[in-house]
């Protein structure tokens, strides 16, 4: 809570009627790599918050989580806490600013500013990109590498149907999305893949609607281009093999080895219940089981 900031409000003719700003820095443990956790820095205001990395990891051990730093034990730890409080300084700066020049200094709003993500400026694909590098903390890569793949056809058609190599926010509306819908149902690959179908033509345009509802959410856009589209997926049963069936691809063998190892990867899968992202992630490695 800063209320030195509120009182000098206060005094100068401003009251914004707060009743709390915090910052607090905390690890997630739920994300360790390599032993390091993220560090993140916790923005709240008048008990709304959200959380910003600080592209920082470190050991679980080496946090303090009561006080919200690195134990100052290592000099390494020392110079992380001096960062950590050079950040809690920028976001305290922030948070005056869109006090002083009476804007709504909510949590989504200090961390724009922090990213550099003003509302006016805000395009399409600088969303994507957030999106996506955001995604790499909290997005399995199996559905990561789909945004990828979504991102790539987002750029194509702005290329070659609107001219440009990005777009405001703004501009987003019904058109839009309709024209895209179109682009994906006509777009004729140039390599062996066939035409894309009517269920994968709909996951690009769910994938879209995500991230535009971030972007609603972050009040980087106030209206939402989505509100009278129609997703329109197709049911479809999906098929399987029966055990007579499976018995008879467990035993074939094929010459090409690359042939034998795609079979060996489906029987794999079959009996494991692993998707094929998972088993292609497996390695020889059992400490990693542990």
């Amino acid at each position: 809570m800063v209320t030195f900031l509120d009182d000098f409000l206060k005094l100068i003719g401003i009251d914004m009627n707060y009743s709390s700003f915090g910052i607090h820095f905390l690890i997630k443990t739920n994300k360790i790599i390599s032993d390091l956790a993220p560090i993140y820095a916790r923005i709240s205001v008048d008990s709304k918050r959200c959380e910003i990395s600080v592209k920082r990891r470190i050991l679980v051990e080496n946090w303090d989580f009561g006080k919200g730093m690195a134990k100052p034990k290592l000099p390494e730890n020392k110079q992380l806490n001096i960062y950590l409080e050079q950040l809690r300084t920028k976001l305290v700066q922030y948070y005056q600013e869109l006090v002083l020049s009476k804007q709504l200094p909510t949590a989504d709003a200090i961390k724009n500013k922090f990213l550099g993500l003003e509302v006016s400026d805000m395009t399409l694909c600088k969303l994507i990109e957030y999106h996506n590098q955001n995604g790499k903390e909290t997005l399995r890569w199996g559905t990561l590498k789909n945004y990828f793949t979504t991102k790539k056809y987002i750029e194509l058609f702005l290329n070659e149907k609107l001219n440009t190599s990005d777009i405001f926010l703004v501009r987003l509306n019904y058109k839009f999305l309709a024209d895209f819908e179109l682009f994906l149902r006509k777009y004729q690959p140039v390599d062996h893949q066939k035409p894309m179908e009517n269920n994968t033509v709909m996951k690009h345009i769910e994938r879209l609607r995500k991230m535009i509802k971030m972007a609603i959410r972050y009040e980087w856009l106030e209206k939402d281009p989505f509100i009278s589209f129609q997703q329109k997926f197709h049911h479809v049963e999906r098929g399987f093999l029966s055990e007579e069936e499976l018995k008879i691809v467990e035993d074939k063998s094929f010459s090409i080895s690359r042939l034998q190892f795609v079979k060996d990867l489906f029987v794999f899968s079959c009996y494991t219940g692993l998707s094929y992202i998972d088993v292609m992630q497996l390695t020889p490695d059992i400490s990693r089981l542990a």
